[in-house]
């Protein structure tokens, strides 16, 4: 239990003074002291995070707090709590130290009995956190991430206990047996007293089970047998209500309460949940039935009180959000979950995975502290029905990885080659599961596992510019889970325990106008001094003028318009591969909001949903439908054949069926689905695909839609027609004989090349030689391609300023964004009509009067380019395609491309 078990006699949340300590001179003149005052003060609000303003936004160091309160006389001891202060804590009560505490996430408390009096009270808080964080469990604040967070950012308040008391009260389910372990420790026994410990379960008022045993020492156990309860589950969170009091027999006990024959020395309530958690065979269970995660990081970063909402229903409104959008976990990332929220997890319903905050650097003091944050997590959650897995560490954060020098693979100190970490992980694992059996523990969330409950990855591919490498990666991953093992300790098998996708996503830029009229004009956070690239928001709308987009969009809200949806329907593509993998058992999106300037969330950062996030909850429920075509972009008259998937994450099997329509025409197919499972209809859509579009267009885009009956799943599948096919008849066109790839790309787009280029107006390329420079030179018109690999020639690079893109998972690709101007029939975000072309480099930057008719940017619109550029070149012009359609085998797109870059 937390130290915030019982309820408060006098709340101290609210008006504090404060002021900064930057020479640490506070304690020698006596700051804490009940005659003197702060110097420099000012009024703040507690929970308070000193960056909450804008002149102390990079202040570190030290700080002070302080308040007067009037108590009455207290029979009883006096215990003043804190929530939460980040990150060292030194209290005095009228000048009297009472204690101090180390860690900026949980809870604690100091008996303050002594130091109080009747009437007026002071307490002086002195906090100190240090500009270097290295060796200190801090998660995300600071370089590289997001702002910092210091001072008093959790409740504080007082209450009273008695002499002889309850101090911590844990309870263990046991499905099988409808029991529950109860576990109290009890402080200051009286040797002399005859004491016993009474303990009632009761859910909705309904007893369940009680018991009653003689205390003989300070920590009492029992098991308690429970009648037909009800269990905990996400859809139906039932909790069960403890009730333990002390007795003593005569005399009036420290409560003063009689309870039949005997008194009331103490009494505590809490909460637990009848739920149980287990892996098996590669399965998840929740409560003995196959568990399907669908879940989503939660970091819990808020736009004006950082590591806390204003007001705390907004978690409330958080679940509620997080349950309707189909997520059934939250992934509280690299810190302990606010308590709060916790509370409300439990009582709302959604699965939470916890995990202590990161330090920097791998020490002896940062894996002490890092324990003693993750035992003290463990003692303040372990009553929650709605914490399921615990994680020791992210991505070897603090441990292999520092967040300042980010070691390779293959480096000495990395997890993967270290032993002595290997083995240290692996004792940690299982002290951890020897400290809490009821949850699952994941030792190094990501990769590089030693003894793990989760065999989990983090993939960041984007989807469909990457849709091949994520693919293959996803098939590896499931014949080889044990390659994602360093070594493997004591804990179970790889292919014993589940395997999870817990961290994958896409960009999905916000709207800026909603962000500068929240903040009044840009935030604060645009300009931390350690943002760079595509993290730096500063200068955002400078670099959108100066690029090629602000001929394409009509703003910067008009992008994030199109960006986001981009960002849905790579998501929700790449979530449907995992869900129609039954050897998935789950995934968990990066991530829920947005945070500062990194904006890969499903909510923005002011908690608004983003364009198009319906898509995303229409293929994140409990059950989903897709509709896969057996090819993305097809000829007129070619067949359109797609198959129909659907997934049931429910317990039930599910039967219903499937409604789809395609380039006019409609069907409804019967469909059933095992609990758990999943079900293909191959090739139920098969038709002609008729001529579209008006015109002279030559590219348009059909929508092929399919609904699960009954159901909320709705699937749409682009899919883009390309009519004609043939070269401009007045195009004369070559190639070199010695480049058949260029060749065959030509004839397939429609061309019959030349054989000499001195009878060709277009000269189409890979090598950007003397014959091409000197063909543009004269007059001609010269199309430089990437080579059959994707890569651009050595000469291209030597005439353009040319960026490798990486082929396979990047974040930074996930932050990206591609746009084309070359079709009308085409979104300007292509999406699955480029299946299969994306580039592997692009031209940065451009110069003064080129022309992009496909560009690329990165973040908040770092280093933009082109992928499709003409440039004027003496009396002729040169294109550069770093699209990849030399041989492609997405050829009706690709030809069309050619054409309009040819022609």
């Amino acid at each position: 239990m937390n130290a915030f078990d019982r309820p408060a006699a006098v709340d101290l949340s609210g008006e504090w003074t404060f002021t900064t300590d930057p020479d640490d001179v506070g304690i020698a003149e006596h700051w804490y002291e009940r005659d003197e005052s702060l110097p420099n003060s000012r009024g703040v609000t507690v929970p308070h995070a000193w960056q909450e303003h804008d002149d102390l936004r990079e202040y570190t160091g030290v700080a002070w707090y302080r308040r007067t309160v009037t108590l009455d006389g207290f029979d009883d001891r006096v215990r003043l709590r804190f929530g939460a202060v980040d990150y060292r804590a030194t209290v005095w009560v009228n000048g009297v130290e009472v204690g101090s505490n180390e860690g900026g996430y949980l809870p604690f408390a100091f008996d303050v009995t002594e130091a109080v009096v009747p009437g007026e009270n002071v307490v002086a808080v002195r906090v100190a956190d240090p500009d270097d964080l290295r060796e200190i469990p801090h998660g995300k604040q600071g370089y590289p991430w997001y702002t910092r967070v210091s001072g008093i950012w959790q409740p504080v308040d007082i209450t009273t206990v008695p002499e002889t008391r309850i101090a911590d009260l844990r309870v263990t389910p046991d499905l099988d047996a409808d029991a529950a372990r109860v576990d109290v420790d009890i402080a200051n026994i009286d040797r002399g007293a005859d004491l016993r410990l009474r303990i009632r379960v009761t859910q909705d008022g309904t007893t369940l089970g009680t018991d009653e045993l003689p205390v003989g020492s300070e920590t009492v156990s029992t098991v308690v047998s429970l009648t037909d309860p009800a269990y905990w589950t996400p859809d139906d969170p039932e909790l069960c209500d403890v009730e333990v009091s002390l007795l003593t027999d005569g005399g009036s006990g420290d409560a003063g309460i009689d309870e039949g024959d005997k008194t009331v020395v103490d009494r505590l309530t809490d909460y637990f949940g009848m739920r149980s958690v287990s892996v098996e065979n590669g399965e998840w269970y929740l409560n003995g039935e196959v568990l399907r995660v669908r879940g989503a990081l939660d970091q819990a970063y808020y736009p004006d009180t950082l590591y806390r909402p204003a007001d705390l229903d907004t978690y409330r409104e958080e679940i509620a959000t997080a349950k309707e959008l189909g997520f059934n976990m939250l992934r509280k990332h690299i810190k302990p979950a606010h308590p709060r929220f916790v509370e409300l997890a439990d009582r709302m319903g959604i699965l939470v995975w916890e995990e202590p905050a990161n330090a920097d650097v791998d020490t002896d003091a940062s894996r002490r502290r890092v324990r003693e944050a993750f035992e003290g997590l463990v003692a303040r959650d372990y009553n929650s029905p709605s914490v399921v897995v615990w994680s020791l560490y992210n991505e070897e954060w603090g441990f292999g990885i520092d967040q300042h020098d980010f070691p390779d693979r293959d480096d000495p100190v990395r997890l993967w080659n270290d032993s002595e970490k290997q083995s240290y992980l692996a004792d940690y694992y299982r002290e951890a599961r020897d400290l809490d059996p009821t949850r699952l523990v994941c030792d190094n969330s990501g990769w590089a596992h030693v003894a793990t409950d989760l065999n989990d990855y983090h993939e960041y591919f984007v989807v469909p510019d990457r849709n091949e490498a994520w693919r293959d990666r996803l098939d590896d991953l499931l014949s080889d889970p044990a390659g994602n093992y360093a070594a493997t300790g004591d804990g179970p098998a790889p292919e014993e325990v589940p395997t999870v996708v817990s961290e994958f996503g896409t960009w999905g830029l916000p709207e800026l106008s909603s962000l500068r009229a929240h903040y009044g004009g840009d935030p604060d956070w645009f300009d931390h001094e350690f943002l760079s690239g595509l993290k730096r928001p500063a200068g955002v709308e400078e670099r959108f003028e100066d690029s090629a987009l602000s001929d394409v969009y009509d703003g910067l809200d008009d992008l994030a318009a199109d960006w986001q949806r981009r960002a849905f329907a790579s998501v929700a593509g790449t979530v449907a591969d995992m869900r129609l993998e039954d050897e998935v058992s789950g995934y968990v999106l990066t991530e829920f909001t947005d945070i500062e300037w990194e904006f890969n969330g499903v909510l923005d950062y002011l908690r608004e949903g983003k364009a198009s996030v319906d898509r995303l909850a229409a293929a994140n429920g409990r059950t989903m439908v897709r509709l896969e075509p057996d090819t993305w972009t097809l000829r007129t008259g070619d067949r359109f054949v797609a198959d129909l998937a659907v997934a049931n994450d429910g317990p039930e099997p599910l039967e219903t069926a499937v409604e789809w329509t395609a380039f006019g025409e409609s069907g409804r197919e019967p469909v059933r689905v095992d609990p758990a499972g999943t079900t293909r209809l191959d090739g139920v859509i098969d038709l002609r695909v008729p001529k579209t579009g008006t015109g002279d267009e030559e590219v348009s885009t059909e929508t092929a839609t399919a609904d699960l009956v009954d159901t909320p799943a709705h699937w749409e599948s682009e899919v883009t027609v390309v009519g004609g096919g043939e070269g401009g008849a007045d195009t004369r066109v070559f190639a070199p004989t010695e480049a058949e790839a260029i060749r065959s790309t030509l004839t397939d787009a429609g061309y019959d090349p030349l054989g000499a280029a001195a009878d060709a107006d277009t000269l189409v390329t890979t090598d950007f030689d003397e014959r091409a420079r000197a063909f543009a030179t004269d007059g001609g018109h010269v199309v430089l391609l990437p080579r059959p690999d994707g890569s651009m020639a050595d000469s291209v690079r030597d005439a353009f300023p040319i960026r490798e893109l990486p082929e396979r998972e990047s974040w930074n690709l996930c932050a990206s964004f591609v746009y084309q101007t070359l079709f009308d029939g085409v979104k300007r975000v292509p999406g699955w009509a480029f299946e299969g072309l994306y580039p592997y480099a692009y031209v940065t930057p451009t110069a003064d009067g080129d022309s992009v008719h496909s560009g690329y940017v990165e973040g908040w619109l770092s280093e933009p380019g082109a992928t499709v550029l003409e440039r004027d070149d003496d009396d002729g012009r040169v294109t550069v395609c770093t699209l990849r359609v030399t041989g492609s085998e997405n050829r009706p797109m690709s030809g069309a491309i050619v054409r309009r870059l040819v022609d």
